[in-house]
């Protein structure tokens, strides 16, 4: 099995232990990782902005990039979901559709695609998930408490099998934390609030670590953690499922 390591801006930028984390973790489940070199943004600050028809240099690298792999993996929900939903190339349909079909967000991939029901990984701390809103209710990685359905979530279901790791209930398990890309920039004062909002329930539920799928919205957090002066610590998901 061959798969591309795609890896969104901000964690090359700001979070590569990240990138480090989610490469050496499906090595270890026996995968033939590749880092394309010369892949770059995938255009989704554009599109969200409005600009979506600014993307197209990005879908066409990307294109380029990633059209040969049985699978592109990418620890993060919001850019796998924009590839899923956006890419398109003009010439080179059938390769972006071969993409969008084959694009996996980490633990979505090791769920659904290597079917993973065993982790040799150790992390003895009270930890709460934070359910990110294109993981959530975009790329479905855990059921939406506005429907009358059987709960379920994929990071959880991974998180259960780190051993001494122990997972903290939340009062609002998918409230959205504020980021929202140009959200936080644009409206800073609610973006801020909702933050501050979610930070409170993991702290009244003892979370000593925050965990999600997505850096972007971890990085929003763990920007207020650090102006409270707090002793919570944000992580990615795939540096949890691969510490020893």
């Amino acid at each position: 099995m061959k798969v591309g390591l795609f890896i969104p801006c901000y964690i090359d930028q700001f979070y590569p232990q990240v990138g480090v984390a989610t490469l050496s973790l499906l090595e270890k489940l026996g995968c033939d990782v590749v880092y394309p070199q010369g892949q770059t943004c995938c255009g989704q600050p554009m599109a969200n902005s409005g600009f979506e028809h600014l993307t197209h240099g990005c879908n066409e690298l990307f294109v380029n990039h990633f059209e040969d792999f049985d699978y592109i993996v990418a620890p993060s929900g919001s850019c796998v979901l924009h590839i899923k939903d956006h890419l398109h190339v003009d010439g080179k349909e059938q390769a972006a559709t071969h993409i969008r079909q084959r694009i996996y967000e980490l633990a979505e991939f090791l769920t659904d695609v290597l079917k993973v029901d065993h982790l040799k990984a150790k992390f003895p701390h009270k930890v709460g998930i934070h359910q990110s809103c294109h993981g959530q209710r975009g790329l479905g990685l855990a059921q939406m408490s506005e429907l009358v359905a059987a709960p379920f979530s994929k990071p959880q279901q991974l998180l259960q099998m780190v051993e001494g790791l122990e997972l903290v209930e939340l009062k609002r398990t998918d409230e959205c934390c504020g980021f929202g890309g140009t959200f936080c920039v644009f409206e800073e004062a609610v973006s801020v609030k909702m933050g501050k909002d979610r930070i409170a329930d993991h702290v009244n539920n003892g979370a000593e670590y925050i965990t999600g799928n997505d850096v972007s919205c971890l990085m929003h957090l763990e920007g207020i953690l650090r102006r409270q002066k707090s002793s919570v610590k944000v992580l990615h998901i795939a540096e949890i499922l691969n510490a020893i």
